[in-house]
């Protein structure tokens, strides 16, 4: 082969393989908490991804942006975020064998229009030095007058409480979570505020001795070393509704209704329920795994075991407008 005749043949060859696109991401989450299984997915295949992080307003965007969007998927946590973004119709729906084999149904819309990644608990720290082994056990236990003066909990609206909120009408009723919210207010040592570990902090300062919180907020807590003795001042401990288990909620991905780089945004939906990117979110993030069988890092494994609530999220999710009006009648916030 000439020179020349090589040369067109690498021309044509070149033409002829199609470039491959970037994935866009529009993220709730902060994009360093998923960075590395994103830079995984591009190791392994080449493909870029920009990841936008948008702190509120993710919905009016995608409306806003219509079939312009460069958005790809949306990432976010919490099923109502993810039923928010369903209920807009800014997404659409992933036809994938791979996704449904590996996560469980319960994890992902039934039509699938948002597919679960991770999963978190929502459960009690614990003071190590104030309260006993088997002292709290449920969740109806927080609303129990013994817990006088000893609760902290960031605010009765926020995302992750209002999730929580929902299990809590699920299982008890409107009126029985009314009584529930009335007297877990009646409980609190504080003023709703601050995050989860900033109830920790609390903890470890004296000032209560129970909190709610997500489990992975241990493992943010112990990777920082202004707040390992925060987090050392507490245990995990995994409440369950009587009859129920521990209520879990999701972090989750769902592809726009614009998508530009379809083919390759679903390539990185299924490579992000594979078992090397879920054993990445789990060693990274402190959080569950969605795909059964993939291995909890070791701080995670040392938590102990529960059984998740039987609630579907999509359950919860119709909840969620409830669980507000509640929380805003029984004034949780003190407003």
């Amino acid at each position: 082969m000439t020179r020349r005749t090589l040369l067109m043949a690498t021309c044509i060859a070149a033409i002829a393989a199609p470039a491959l696109a970037d994935v866009n991401i529009y993220t709730t989450r902060q994009p360093e908490l998923i960075q590395p299984v994103m830079d995984a997915f591009t190791e392994q295949t080449g493909i870029a991804v920009n990841m936008a992080f948008v702190d509120g307003g993710i919905v009016e965007r995608l409306q806003a942006e219509g079939s312009r969007s460069p958005a790809d998927l949306v990432m976010t946590v919490d099923i109502a975020n993810l039923q928010q973004i369903v209920d807009a119709g800014v997404v659409q729906a992933v036809d994938s064998d791979i996704l449904q084999a590996a996560i469980p149904a319960d994890l992902r819309s039934p039509d699938n229009l948002w597919f679960g990644l991770t999963t978190r608990a929502r459960i009690v720290y614990a003071s190590r030095d104030r309260v006993a082994d088997g002292e709290v056990t449920t969740y109806e236990d927080l609303a129990d007058p013994r817990w006088q003066g000893r609760i902290c909990t960031r605010s009765g609206t926020h995302d992750y409480n209002l999730a929580l909120m929902s299990a809590v009408i699920a299982h008890l009723g409107e009126d029985g979570a009314r009584d529930w919210a009335a007297g877990v207010r009646d409980n609190l040592a504080r003023k709703p505020q601050g995050n989860d570990r900033a109830q920790v902090k609390a903890i470890w300062a004296g000032e209560c001795d129970i909190s709610l919180g997500n489990t992975y907020y241990m493992g943010q807590m112990l990777a920082d070393p202004e707040q390992v003795e925060w987090a050392n001042s507490v245990r995990i401990v995994f409440p369950e509704f009587e009859g129920g288990g521990t209520h879990v909620n999701v972090s989750g991905v769902a592809l726009t209704q614009a998508a530009p780089n379809r083919d390759e945004a679903v390539q990185l939906m299924e490579f992000l329920v594979s078992p090397t990117a879920q054993a990445i979110y789990a060693e990274t993030n402190s959080e569950y795994p969605v795909l059964a069988g993939a291995e909890l890092s070791d701080l995670v494994a040392s938590w102990g075991t529960f059984t998740a609530d039987n609630v579907a999220l999509s359950d919860l999710a119709e909840q969620r407008s409830t669980a507000l009006r509640i929380m805003e009648e029984v004034d949780f916030d003190g407003e």
